[in-house]
């Protein structure tokens, strides 16, 4: 699976001051520092005061990593999406293995790296609304995997193991929306969620029913 930030285009030069080169101790310091505080309190609480303190620098030096706290978000999503590519690896390029356990392998890797970063999947959750860039990246990580589920669907349609059925992009969008809705109610305890040990197993039967459909419903 290719990276997120391949498909979120210029995402992290959006989030950076231009022309800071990625890695910078200070920068990491005050993306720590970020991420620390939102498993306290919300997101607009936080100010740039409490992230250039955190990371022991000025406010004015702050500015010098990032044009605004929204810049700071921004990149903390972008990390999180590309880690959550690279944990997905090959998982897709290897379904003909073991259908049920690379899929498995692929929406597990994704949970995991979401709850060890819920604080900022939860916050951009918050934001998306009125941030625009937070939004157009998130939907462009989303166009990502989506394009990355048909493929791996139409795949499996083509060696015979999947039946034909719906339009394999939209069968992607759905089951990626209900993946996205479903951790995200598990993460913030945010209406009906399912319990977080259960969600990796509850998302895999249901695409597993909706792509391969092998227990067809009685008649009538």
């Amino acid at each position: 699976m290719t990276t997120a930030r391949a498909a979120a285009g210029t995402a992290s030069t959006r989030g950076r001051r231009a022309g800071r080169r990625s890695g910078d101790q200070r920068e990491l310091a005050i993306l720590s520092t970020a991420e620390r505080l939102m498993t306290e309190r919300p997101f607009a609480e936080i100010s740039i005061d409490d992230l250039a303190q955190g990371a022991g620098i000025s406010r004015p030096a702050f500015y010098f990593y990032f044009p605004s706290k929204d810049a700071v978000l921004l990149t903390l999503l972008d990390r999180v999406t590309a880690e959550a590519d690279a944990a997905a690896g090959d998982a897709l390029g290897r379904m003909a293995d073991d259908p049920r356990a690379r899929w498995r392998e692929l929406i597990g890797r994704f949970h995991d790296t979401f709850r060890a970063h819920k604080a900022v999947v939860l916050a951009c959750a918050q934001v998306r609304g009125t941030n625009a860039e937070v939004r157009e990246l998130w939907a462009a990580v989303l166009e990502h995997w989506v394009r990355c589920a048909q493929t791996a669907i139409e795949a499996e349609r083509r060696r015979g193991a999947a039946p034909d059925g719906l339009p394999a992009r939209d069968l992607a969008i759905a089951l990626n929306s209900m993946n996205e809705r479903v951790m995200y109610a598990t993460f913030a305890a945010d209406g009906p969620a399912v319990p977080e040990p259960d969600v990796v197993d509850v998302l895999l039967d249901v695409w597993l029913s909706a792509i391969y459909r092998s227990t067809p419903p009685p008649s009538v």
